[in-house]
């Protein structure tokens, strides 16, 4: 293992035909990634090379036992041209953590961080100025090691690609409470950034779409009573004055975002509460007009304010507030995201 990095630049690069005004979200890609192969019980040096397919063989083992694990983070460009990561160091704990889950090698945190930083700056021109865009990064590893046999591969690839997006979701989010299939259950992976968690969750999504829901609101495995994430997000929810998430358990992703919320929020006078929260108290509080917000958080939308949602084949209706917490929060936590406030926790990192 080393953090040499070879650098193999593009002939021609591709960034004069994308429209960084219209940027959809994860779609268009950077010029480069950054690819690294554990071989033979050790990482080998890490390569920023062209952004291209990957080619495996059939009996990869990441297509036969789903060995697979990813990130989510953004990178970030100020006014001065300084670019800015968020928290990157608790990304790579985390994909550590899922790395361990399901037997994947762990990647090195100088690794991680010397090849994040060189290809941001490889690829430094893709990062939008836009106001509500940024760099999407996505580090993912995965078994490449052959063979039919139900056990942990021998050869792994960490990869990180990079995307230029603009704001993942628009408009009004409808959600549907989910009675019957479950995210995650406990002894699991769901708190495990692992690519088949995501897999088990389309098809009630799909479900809950073709009933005119945008997303699913996961509740418990056992029985379904209590709230725990939406989509693919961490859930807080405000009743009165009180801003509500879930602890983090087997089922439960420990969102970054989560826990910056969680700290601002109670650095801004608002009072929160990690506990469990029950379906029929949510539903209570929506009919007696306690409930002020729903909202998801995750590195992806940062803050996605829910509209509504359904129970039981009733619909109910989110207030509309002059100054909402989330869009409090989400500036917040944007503007030290960006430079445009003091950060007082250290979580910005420069890259260069």
């Amino acid at each position: 293992m080393t953090t040499n990095i070879e650098i193999q630049r593009i002939k021609e690069s591709k960034i004069a035909s994308v429209d960084f005004d219209n940027l959809p979200f994860g779609s268009v890609y950077s010029d480069h990634m950054l690819e690294c192969d554990f071989i033979n019980g050790e990482w080998q040096t890490p390569v920023v090379k062209p952004y291209s397919p990957i080619t495996l063989d059939p009996s990869a083992k990441i297509f036969h036992y789903g060995q697979s694990i990813f990130e989510g983070m953004k990178a970030y460009k100020d006014a001065d041209e300084n670019i800015m990561l968020f928290r990157p160091t608790d990304n790579c704990k985390r994909l550590n953590k899922s790395a361990e889950r399901l037997v994947i090698p762990q990647i090195p945190e100088e690794v991680f961080m010397a090849g994040l930083k060189k290809l941001l700056e490889v690829d430094s021109d893709w990062i939008p100025r836009k106001e509500g865009s940024s760099l999407y990064i996505r580090p993912f590893m995965f078994a490449t090691g052959k063979g039919f046999h139900a056990s942990p591969a021998d050869a792994y690839k960490f990869i990180i690609c990079t995307a230029p997006s603009g704001a993942y979701f628009a408009g009004e989010v409808k959600v549907l409470i989910e009675e019957k299939y479950a995210r995650a259950a406990n002894g699991g992976v769901g708190f495990a950034k692992a690519g088949g968690n995501y897999a088990a969750q389309f098809y009630p999504t799909q479900l809950a779409m073709e009933k005119g829901y945008n997303q699913v609101i996961w509740t418990d495995d056992n029985t379904h009573q209590f709230i725990e994430e939406a989509g693919a997000m961490n859930i807080f929810i405000r009743i009165n004055d009180t801003l509500i998430t879930s602890p983090t358990s087997d089922r439960i992703l420990d969102g970054i975002t989560r826990k910056s919320i969680l700290q601002i929020a109670e650095d801004n006078g608002m009072k929160t509460e990690i506990r469990k929260i029950s379906v029929g108290e949510v539903v209570e509080a929506a009919k007696n007009g306690s409930l002020k917000e729903m909202f998801g958080a995750g590195t992806a939308a940062v803050i996605s304010p829910i509209a509504g949602f359904g129970y039981q084949e009733n619909d109910f209706a989110l207030p509309t507030l002059e100054n909402p917490y989330a869009s409090q929060l989400k500036k917040l936590i944007t503007d030290i995201q960006t430079n445009k406030t003091e950060d007082p926790y250290g979580w910005r990192v420069f890259v260069k």
